[in-house]
């Protein structure tokens, strides 16, 4: 595979993506606009067939109609009376309307272009894009660092946000242009139908492993990055598109980690309880083997490691495993 140039260059397009796909995704799903990136990749379609259309490169003319998408989108939820629903809604159908109309006129234009920005195409990477698409990434991965505690607060608390001094207009105008930017990098690995897949199905997984906003960034692009170096090899392999195999792996990935997830919980229920209803109260004339552990103090007993928490026993897992088996206690 690493001895074909375009597979070379789809490979490192993949990791551009699955970098910063998850990084924008997080803010989106903090301010509950998962779907923008559908929308904006939609209208995204539309500049794609203008530029088969005037015989402009499409990527550029998919650029600037993802951008202005993405800007005219926030103005209207932030100003006007209609909701952002409808807005992305109006946007959404108009937009890939819009862009099956115009390739179907375009004398260059036909369905495979069309199947190719839909749903992601390796074949289609050339060596001029890969360089669009790394400067463009490094843009959105870099301006995303810098500003993510504002953008952190923004989609926390809006009004708090402004009374503080932030720039609430400015600060969400841009993160819908990077959204858009994004859309863009994306089109040709992951398809516009499918980016938003890997700008929320890494997040989802990174909440699930994180215990804290920065955390959930650090999974996300982590789990992003493998989605994508994954989805593409296999891909490579097994004949499918590159990006409905992306997809499908970040899908995997989500329901291994909710399943191990939930059985450890159950693990830690079922240990929790055996604790609870034990009935030998510890202390320091018990008996029994007393272990400094952090700000307390654990007793050995019967193998397991019991110490006092509120109106019950918590148990540690063993006598040699300092790891506390009670979720969001002595981290």
């Amino acid at each position: 595979m690493l001895a074909l140039d375009f597979m070379r260059q789809a490979l490192v397009a993949a990791v551009l993506v699955g970098i910063a796909a998850p990084m924008i995704g997080v803010f989106l799903v903090q301010r509950q606009m998962s779907l923008i990136g559908d929308g904006i990749g939609h209208v995204a379609l539309a500049g794609v067939a203008a530029g088969f259309l005037t015989g402009t490169m499409p990527l550029v003319t998919a650029l600037i109609a993802a951008v202005a998408a993405g800007a005219a989108v926030e103005f209207i939820r932030l100003r006007g009376r209609t909701g952002g629903d409808l807005a992305l809604a109006v946007m959404f159908y108009g937009g890939i309307a819009l862009g099956v109309v115009l390739m179907a006129l375009s004398p260059t234009g036909t369905p495979a272009n069309l199947t190719a920005y839909l749903f992601g195409s390796l074949l289609t990477t050339s060596s001029g894009d890969l360089v669009l698409f790394a400067v463009l990434a490094a843009l959105v991965m870099g301006v995303t660092w810098v500003l993510r505690p504002r953008f952190f607060a923004v989609a926390q608390d809006e009004e708090y946000s402004r009374a503080s001094g932030l720039p609430v207009t400015a600060l969400n105008v841009l993160l819908s242009v990077l959204t858009a930017v994004t859309v863009v990098v994306s089109m040709r690995i992951i398809g516009l139908l499918l980016i938003s897949a890997l700008m929320i199905l890494p997040n989802a997984t990174g909440q699930l492993l994180g215990r804290s906003f920065a955390a959930t960034i650090r999974w996300a692009v982590a789990i992003g990055v493998f989605c994508a170096l994954v989805g593409v090899t296999t891909s490579f392999y097994a004949g499918t598109p590159s990006g409905a195999t992306i997809v499908l792996v970040a899908i995997v990935c989500f329901l291994v980690t909710a399943a191990v997830g939930g059985l450890r919980a159950r693990v830690v229920r079922a240990q929790h309880e055996r604790a609870e209803r034990h009935l030998h109260e510890h202390g320091p004339a018990c008996g029994h083997p007393a272990v400094p552990h952090g700000d307390h103090v654990d007793y050995l007993h019967d193998g397991h490691r019991h110490a006092a928490h509120a109106d019950h026993w918590d148990e540690h897992a063993d006598h040699a495993d300092h790891t506390h088996v009670d979720e969001g206690v002595h981290r």
